[in-house]
């Protein structure tokens, strides 16, 4: 096979023919064929990796690891996709296992061995290759650049240590963290304590971890320093400070979390308290609205010429900042501004290209701290480090990151809370006692493909409440739309009120909400999202099942900075009273902040929204960021690639009070999908 596909014109068909089933995007194609019109004598083998590379991007990966393609080819590439017809259906020439079979690692490397094509590093070539990784050249240059930036960052720690003023931490952090009965070591406190000393910090945890809690109070403890500090005889004055998420919809979760921890926080012993409780913000933005995305472009407004004006940024939901993202909010950032990411380590990385989250906090459940970073917390906190996570050659990087590790979200005897720990260890053996007895507020529930009542009553109405109760939370969308009929304004109603009546769909739509791993086959979002749509025209919930009708739920797809509208916001289509006696008009309702009464809805005409998809069913990627009383998990029926215990994990900690699994696979599906871990090609930390 190796001999037959190094031919030009055998790779090229090979690539049309992925092209064509849809295992390689069209831009991977197309990157392929410019390079080898602009280098006719490149070898088969280059243009092949280097549409690989391409295509590798699409799936979330940096680079394309040339040893582990090797190796296991379908695994790496997931070729077949997800929901491509399987084996019977494919060529098995087509497999990717066939097409490299004999191909050796030095060969390949030799193949790509081109100066107009590949370099080691700097140069003007469009390929990186790097400790057997190829690059595109912007991807791996963004590598370089957040690597550069966060070393810049944690260099200048330990001057900032020195300067932080130890009595007046002490003091403040007793006043914000009030001992806890029966805690051992206050995480909370010790996250701020060692946030606030770092230029660069990562505070991560699993859901109910405090993690916002944590936030707010290092706001206030670097405001009463900032108010307090005269030095120089210059009047203090508060810090510049914002806070961001990736989405406008965990962006939205945010702000509404800090305001209300906000007002329930108590400044009590705490300096200048009223000064610092007027300079916490509570707003929260998008990241791409903090740093002015221009549309069409990949270019922002801020940038290294053009910098924020901020003294700390405070990023929310970091799991989700791909690569690029997190280069341009480096770039943004003035070198004298801390820069603190808060996120779940163990949840799905971003959808675009890297994992810079979950890679740089990959060694916080060890700690790995220094002995003379563990005295120091002790000095400014009072609270004492565990010798287990002392370790003298911990690096700098470690110094910075610290992991909470107690949930309040989940009680010891939560169902969610129990499945989430046991599928993040990774054991097969109390996933299956759980399957076999599901705590109250957990449902496993075996869904034939074929089974068309089982499944609509899943998604009309929640399916039949476990044990125990939480009946409430499993109403499905039957909920949302009964509402919308029930409480829909008279045709005389005022702007405030059908504003108010937006508000209370939005929130019924938010307390239920299908997710499913792949985005093709009959188990992806496309064929779910049909099949929800035939259940409720069947139930008489919804009047149509295509285009555009009341009820119709839409995710965002693309930034629509005209409408103020950002990639994953999730919005309902309602119907209005026209102008007319008796006269109708369509408008997608979308939150917009604001809890007064008539305020927070942005009204959109649906054919506006150029990028926009039903709802019914989302990925857990698109899901990430949110949180549902009522999650319903649907997974297919065969192994996949991409049902990792990632995703399970983030599918399930979407779920607030009531947790649905299903599948017509059974547990055996579940325990394979545990033991296989997203490993994304990176070379951040190499």
């Amino acid at each position: 096979m190796v001999a037959a596909i190094a031919q030009r014109p055998a790779m090229r068909l090979l690539l049309r023919q992925w092209g064509e089933r849809q295992w390689l995007r069209p831009l991977d194609v197309a990157f392929a064929d410019f390079l080898w019109r602009e280098v006719p004598d490149a070898s088969p083998w280059l243009i092949l990796a280097a549409a690989l590379a391409s295509h590798q991007l699409g799936r979330g990966h940096a680079c394309l690891d040339l040893a582990a393609t090797l190796a296991a080819p379908g695994q790496a590439l997931s070729l077949p996709p997800a929901g491509d017809e399987g084996p019977a259906g494919v060529d098995p020439a087509l497999r990717p296992e066939a097409v490299l079979a004999g191909l050796s690692l030095a060969d390949w490397q030799g193949a790509l061995a081109h100066p107009l094509l590949v370099a080691g590093g700097s140069g003007t070539t469009p390929l990186v290759l790097a400790a057997g990784r190829l690059y595109l050249r912007r991807y791996w240059q963004c590598e370089q650049d957040v690597r550069a930036a966060i070393e810049r960052r944690l260099c200048v720690s330990p001057q900032l240590q020195a300067a932080l003023p130890v009595t007046a931490m002490r003091t403040t952090l007793a006043a914000l963290f009030p001992p806890v009965a029966g805690e051992r070591v206050d995480w909370q406190k010790l996250a701020c304590a060692l946030a606030a000393g770092n230029g660069f910090s990562i505070i991560t945890g699993g859901p109910g971890s405090g993690k916002t809690t944590t936030v707010l109070r290092l706001v206030a403890l670097l405001q009463a320093l900032a108010l307090t500090d005269t030095a120089g005889g210059q009047p203090a004055r508060p810090l510049r400070i914002r806070l961001a998420a990736p989405t406008g919809k965990a962006a939205a979760r945010l702000s509404a979390a800090i305001a209300s921890a906000l007002a329930s926080l108590s400044l009590a012993g705490v300096a200048h308290a009223e000064a610092v409780r007027a300079a916490i913000p509570d707003r929260v933005g998008t990241l791409h609205r903090l740093l002015g995305g221009r549309p069409e472009t990949r270019r922002f407004r801020h940038h290294a010429g053009n910098p924020l004006a901020v003294d700390l940024l405070v990023i929310d939901e970091a799991s989700m900042v791909d690569l690029e993202m997190m280069a341009a909010v480096f770039a943004a950032l003035p070198e004298t501004a801390r820069l603190v990411l808060l996120g779940d380590r163990d949840q799905l990385a971003s959808v675009e290209a890297g994992a810079v989250f979950g890679e740089l906090c990959r060694r916080a459940g060890d700690g790995h701290y220094r002995p003379a970073t563990c005295d120091w917390l002790t000095a400014v906190s009072g609270e004492r480090t565990e010798p287990a996570l002392v370790d003298p050659g911990g690096s700098a990087l470690d110094q910075a990151v610290v992991m909470l590790r107690q949930s309040h979200r989940f009680a010891a005897a939560s169902g969610i809370g129990r499945l989430a720990a046991v599928v993040n260890a990774g054991d097969t053996q109390l996933l299956a006692e759980l399957w076999r007895q599901p705590p109250a507020d957990l449902a496993f529930c075996a869904l034939p493909g074929d089974d068309a009542r089982r499944f609509s009553e899943l998604v009309v109405d929640g399916g039949p409440p476990p044990a125990g109760g939480h009946a409430a939370a499993g109403s499905g969308y039957r909920h949302y739309l009964q509402l919308m009929r029930a409480q829909q304004p008279a045709g005389t109603a005022t702007a405030a009120a059908l504003a108010n009546w937006a508000r209370a769909v939005l929130a019924a739509h938010g307390e239920f909400q299908v997710l499913c791993a792949p985005r093709l086959g009959a188990w992806g979002v496309a064929g779910l999202n049909q099949r929800i749509a035939d259940a409720l025209h069947a139930a008489g919930l919804i009047r149509a099942t295509h285009g555009w009708y009341p009820g119709r739920p839409v995710l965002v797809t693309r930034n629509e900075y005209s409408l103020g509208l950002m990639n994953g916001d999730i919005g309902v289509t309602l119907e209005l009273p026209g102008s007319a006696a008796g006269e109708s008009i369509l408008r997608v309702a979308f939150a917009a902040g604001g809890a007064r009464e008539g305020e927070g809805i942005r009204w959109v005409l649906p054919t506006r929204l150029r990028a926009v998809e039903t709802a019914y069913a989302l990925t857990v990627h698109k899901a990430q960021g949110s949180e549902f009383a009522h999650a319903a998990l649907l997974l297919p029926a065969a192994p996949s690639p991409i049902l990792t215990r990632e995703l399970l994990y983030t599918g399930i900690t979407r779920a607030r009070e009531r947790l649905t699994l299903a599948t017509p696979a059974g547990i055996g599906l579940l325990q394979e999908a545990v033991r296989r871990r997203v490993l994304r090609a990176s070379g951040l930390l190499q």
